[in-house]
């Protein structure tokens, strides 16, 4: 503990270095593509990341590790005034540890958010969101509910994907206990956890549920066959480059699974009307950008009602990177605060 947070103090105390040294310790220059400018302590840390092995040259239990230490020298802290409850939700398979983040002062009228981390379904834990759940918690004075679900290759799709769905439904139909409206529920993740939060609100509607309070997708994916620009133009982005994407997809998938079913590639769905209302929001410096895009425009022509934000400057994973990018805490507490209206019926 004491060498993680030496590690931590080193990292923020280096980022708070002025911009022009941050760019010139980064090799120099600025970082200028497809029209955006990479935030310079984010420059500053992707120089830095290239001097470690690349994710997808290491094992997946080796990635994880990797992974963990990182994002544990760049996350915020828990808000000292949320507290944290673990329990065990029930799944087909057995079930999955899970936590919920309640603040101090609820509101008993604000559904309880269902939340999936990110990490492309082969890394990633209740630690890796545990800042951003804490602070959606505080801001929108209700429980958030984060799910540890199950990882490829030891468990390949739909895996994860069912432990989420079964989630979604134990803390809709449980929503009372947690001190939320009953039988309401909203539902919400980043990355790997946005792909599992779009595709479970079509779940729902294909099943002839009702849908979620909302459905809260951070820089998701929804289209793992995709060939976009953005693939190319920030294909060389960290944390999430296109050879680790494709990495993680030859991992979550067989080699039988077809990349374009709706359930891997909710973008392709045949129709998006009657779905929850969407907050879609995307990392500039991230191959997933266009996709991000292409949803929320999507949902939007299908009359699904949608808040879109693009933050330029950061990249892929910023939830996790508030302790250190100024700019991604203050993306977050927007984020946070466009879901609380929305719940609470003040926004689109």
């Amino acid at each position: 503990m004491a060498r993680l947070s030496t590690q931590r103090q080193i990292v923020r105390t280096l980022l708070s270095l002025p911009a022009p040294i941050l760019r010139l310790m980064s090799g120099g220059g600025v970082v200028y593509k497809g029209g955006r400018t990479l935030d310079p302590r984010l420059q500053f840390i992707t120089a830095g990341s290239r001097r470690s092995p690349a994710m997808n040259t290491l094992t997946p239990e080796a990635a994880r590790d990797a992974s963990a230490r990182g994002l544990a020298a760049l996350s915020g802290d828990l808000d000292p005034s949320v507290r944290v409850e673990t329990l065990r939700v029930p799944t087909p398979a057995g079930g999955c540890a899970a936590r919920v983040y309640r603040p101090a002062r609820q509101d008993p009228a604000m559904p309880v958010l269902v939340y999936a981390h990110m990490g492309g379904g082969v890394i990633g834990d209740l630690d890796t969101c545990e800042a951003f759940c804490g602070l959606l918690a505080k801001t929108l004075r209700g429980p958030v509910l984060s799910v540890d679900y199950r990882l490829a290759p030891e468990h390949r799709f739909p895996a994860g994907l069912d432990d989420m769905l079964a989630a979604f439904r134990w803390a809709r139909d449980n929503a009372a206990d947690l001190g939320a409206p009953a039988g309401q529920a909203a539902i919400g993740g980043d990355s790997m956890g946005g792909h599992f939060a779009a595709i479970i609100a079509q779940d729902l509607q294909q099943a002839g549920e009702p849908q979620p309070a909302l459905q809260l997708l951070v820089y998701p994916c929804v289209d793992v066959a995709s060939e976009t620009p953005s693939m190319t133009t920030y294909g060389d982005a960290f944390p999430l480059s296109r050879p680790i994407m494709d990495w993680f997809m030859s991992l979550y998938m067989t080699p039988s699974d077809d990349p374009i079913q709706r359930r891997l590639s909710p973008l392709g769905a045949e129709s998006l009307e009657g779905l929850a209302p969407a907050i879609v929001v995307t990392a500039g410096f991230d191959p997933l950008v266009d996709q991000g895009l292409a949803y929320a425009e999507r949902l939007r022509q299908a009359g699904v009602a949608v808040t879109y934000r693009c933050y330029d400057s950061l990249s892929h994973g910023f939830t996790a990177f508030t302790g250190a990018i100024p700019a991604a805490d203050r993306a977050c507490r927007e984020i946070a605060a466009l879901a609380r209206d929305v719940l609470k019926g003040e926004g689109v």
